[in-house]
């Protein structure tokens, strides 16, 4: 595709505190091969040199905007804040979040790839992440996927790395990001994949065989704290709520449903019974679980205890590394996301408050 011929691209980089690894960021998207973008960065009250550093590629490449957040904003109502800031002219949107990287082709493969499949509204793309490669499991040759389809397939199959990408990792039609103010519909840290489920239901999905991104693993990234507080559970039974009904039967919707919460009730328990969570912890998913309609009780957790043994019965060294690993010491990181009572109980005081 010759330079007079790219449609126009906007990348969007929130930032806060993000010194340590922004300028390789920038460097990335500043090296394509697909020159014709605007490069918006939006810094988040951030109180290390970022900044300073997004101002200083600013002066030197009139691509770049830098806009400076009065207010904090959560890590969904920042990246919501910067999609609204898009410009009107822009054809795709591509989220470079400020710890990741892009390969030099990625922004051309992926515009190539949307120009010639009209009905694809979101492309994604293999991702190098720490040590390995994710989003596997698409049948190759096949790049376009009827979108309710592939949420009903990213559902009944429930594999962690099948599924449609992280933001770095994928590229949106911009007039599917303008139709909503808060494309990232809801304030769950994974609020990119509600957004994926929702604009699938008037799109296809495309996929290139190609690894395009780099995901960089730390503690302080969204997915390292996620993981740490298991905010994933929650936010997928949402999902199913808001989106299972448009691609899966009445029984195979239960049937999911079910089986998300007997893992997820298995998880609770196996921390329950071997103390290594604090008050946080527990406030956290009761709400979540009371919000979504499912309130915790304290026989379920008994249950889901039992079956966790009786299954170890054939196997009694796997449930025993489980419970193990349950009861380990956790990082130290501040829960993503905003909990009530906020002061921590020591793992012997924990109680499950009402059961």
């Amino acid at each position: 595709m010759s330079a007079n011929k790219q449609p126009l691209l906007s990348v969007i980089t929130p930032v806060y505190n993000g010194e340590k690894y922004l300028e390789e960021c920038i460097e990335s998207v500043l090296g394509q091969s697909f020159t014709n973008f605007d490069y918006l960065i939006v810094n988040n009250c951030s109180k290390d040199r970022s900044l300073e550093i997004a101002q200083s590629y600013a002066r030197k490449d009139s691509r770049i905007r830098v806009h400076d957040n009065v207010e904090f904003l959560d890590i969904i109502g920042n990246h919501n804040h910067a999609f609204r800031q898009i410009s009107p002219s822009v054809k795709y949107c591509k989220v470079v979040s400020a710890d990741d990287v892009i390969l030099p082709d990625c922004l051309k493969q992926m515009v190539e790839f949307a120009e010639a499949n009209p009905s694809v509204g979101i492309v994604g793309s293999y991702q190098q992440s720490g040590d390995r490669v994710r989003w596997q499991g698409f049948p190759y040759p096949q790049s376009v996927f009827p979108g309710r389809e592939i949420c009903r397939e990213f559902i009944l199959r429930h594999e962690p790395d099948f599924g449609f990408g992280a933001p770095t990792s994928l590229l949106y039609r911009a007039d599917i990001v303008r139709k909503t103010s808060h494309f990232f519909p809801n304030p769950s840290p994974q609020s990119d994949t509600s957004a994926c489920f929702a604009a699938m239901q008037c799109s296809d999905f495309g996929f290139i065989y190609q690894v395009l991104s780099f995901e960089r693993l730390h503690p302080e990234t969204q997915t390292t704290k996620s993981a740490e507080l298991n905010c994933f559970s929650p936010a997928y039974l949402s999902d199913l709520q808001h989106y299972g009904a448009q691609c899966l039967s009445r029984e195979e919707l239960e049937a999911a449903i079910k089986i998300l919460l007997d893992d997820y009730h298995r998880f609770l328990a196996l921390n329950y019974f071997g103390k290594s969570r604090g008050e946080d912890f527990w406030n956290y998913h009761q709400a979540q679980l009371k919000a979504l309609g499912y309130p915790l009780k304290r026989s379920q957790l008994f249950k889901a205890l039992l079956v966790q043994v009786m299954k170890g019965l054939g196997n009694p060294e796997q449930a025993l590394r489980k419970l193990r690993k349950s009861n380990a010491p956790k990082a130290s990181t501040k829960p993503s996301v905003p909990l009530p009572n906020s002061q921590t109980t020591p793992p012997e005081a924990t109680r499950l408050n009402g059961i």
